[in-house]
C-alpha cells in the first residue's frame, strides 16, 4: 500500500475515496472499505482513504485514540487499500474553510467517494455529503453499522476498553485489540517474583483496558502466548500506569524490541495484595488461567 501526506504527493490520476478517521478500522470501517474496494473495482481506479493523523475527536475532544498510525496503516493494507493519504490534523487544519477540503480532494479526480452517514468536514463541520458531489459524480453515504442493536463506533469501543471489555471489544473490531510499543528496562520486580515481565511503552495517548488479560505477543523472531498487566501496582504502591507482559514457556532478551500485543480475555481486575507472597500465589493462578483461555488460540502473525 501506498501512502502519502497530502493529495499533491500522489500520481495524477482518477480514484475511488473514502473519507473519515478510521480509528480502530472497526467493522464499521471494514464496510466502508468493502464499500469503497468495489466501486474501485467497477471503475478500474486506485481505491484510495483519505484519513487524519490524530483522528478529529484526539485532537478536537483530548480522547485517547485505539490505532496509532503506524497501526492503522498496517490495518487499512491488511484490508486491501491500494493507497492512502494520511493528512497531519492540526488546529490549522481543522480551522479551514470547506471550500479547501473540496478543493484537496478534486486535486484526487475521484469518480465516487465514500463516507459515513455522520462524515462533515471544514470548520464548524460547515461541510456534508451534498457538497461532496461537488467534486465526484457519485457520493455514497453509508448507514452506521451495528452490532447487537447498537451503533459500531470508535467511541462505544473506548468505554469498552475503560472497562477491561476486550471480549465485547473483539466482537466490534472483527480481531483482538492490539497495542505494539517497545521493550523497556523496569524495576525488574517481575523477575525477582519468578514471572519476568516485558515492560510495554505505547505512544502517548493510546487507548489501553486495565486490567490483567490473557494476550498474544508477536515480535520479530515469534508469537507467544502470555499474560498481560495493565495498571498502576498497587501492591507495591505504584503511581503511573504500567503495561506489563509475561511471555509463557520464553526466555531471552527482548530490550529494544518491538512488540505487538493482542487482547484475548480479561482475567481480573487489578486488585492490592497484602505483600509479595501473596502477588507472586496469584501470578500463578493467572498464568494457569491464561494458558487455559488460550489453548485455542494460534500462534500466528496477525491472529
Amino acid at each position: 500500500m501506498k501512502t502519502f501526506v497530502s493529495t499533491s504527493q500522489r500520481p495524477d490520476t482518477e480514484t475511488v475515496v473514502a473519507i473519515g478517521s478510521f480509528d480502530g478500522v472497526h467493522l464499521g470501517h471494514q464496510a466502508l472499505i468493502a464499500q469503497l474496494k468495489a466501486e474501485a473495482r467497477l471503475h478500474r481506479v486506485p481505491s484510495v482513504v483519505y484519513t487524519f493523523d490524530p483522528p478529529t475527536r484526539v485532537l478536537m475532544q483530548g480522547v485517547e485514540y485505539l490505532s496509532t498510525l503506524p497501526e492503522k496503516l498496517e490495518l487499512l493494507a491488511r484490508y486491501g487499500v491500494d493507497e492512502t493519504i494520511a493528512v497531519p490534523f492540526t488546529p490549522e487544519f481543522a480551522a479551514r474553510p470547506k471550500d479547501d477540503f473540496l478543493n484537496d480532494l478534486r486535486a484526487l479526480r475521484p469518480r465516487a467517494i465514500v463516507v459515513g452517514e455522520d462524515f462533515y468536514f471544514g470548520k464548524g463541520r460547515a461541510g456534508g455529503p451534498e457538497d461532496l458531489k461537488a467534486v465526484a459524480p457519485e457520493v455514497m453515504r453509508l448507514p452506521m453499522h451495528q452490532l447487537g442493536g447498537d451503533d459500531i463506533k470508535s467511541t462505544r469501543i473506548r468505554a469498552l476498553l475503560q472497562s477491561g471489555n476486550v471480549e465485547e471489544t473483539r466482537r466490534l473490531l472483527g480481531r483482538p485489540y492490539n497495542a505494539q510499543g517497545v521493550v523497556v528496562r523496569g524495576d525488574q520486580l517481575g523477575r525477582q517474583l519468578g514471572y519476568p515481565t516485558a515492560n510495554i511503552r505505547v505512544p502517548q495517548g493510546k487507548a489501553l483496558p486495565l486490567g490483567v488479560f490473557a494476550v498474544t505477543a508477536q515480535g520479530d523472531h515469534g508469537v507467544w502466548h502470555g499474560m498481560a498487566n495493565v495498571g498502576f501496582r498497587p501492591t507495591v504502591n505504584g503511581t503511573e500506569r504500567r503495561f506489563e507482559v509475561n511471555l509463557l514457556d520464553f526466555s531471552g532478551d527482548l530490550y529494544g524490541q518491538e512488540l505487538q500485543i493482542r487482547f484475548h480475555r480479561k482475567l481480573r481486575s487489578e486488585q492490592k495484595f497484602s505483600g509479595l507472597d501473596e502477588l507472586k500465589a496469584q501470578l500463578a493462578r493467572d498464568a494457569q488461567a491464561a494458558r487455559e483461555a488460550l489453548a485455542d488460540v494460534p500462534l500466528e502473525p496477525n491472529y
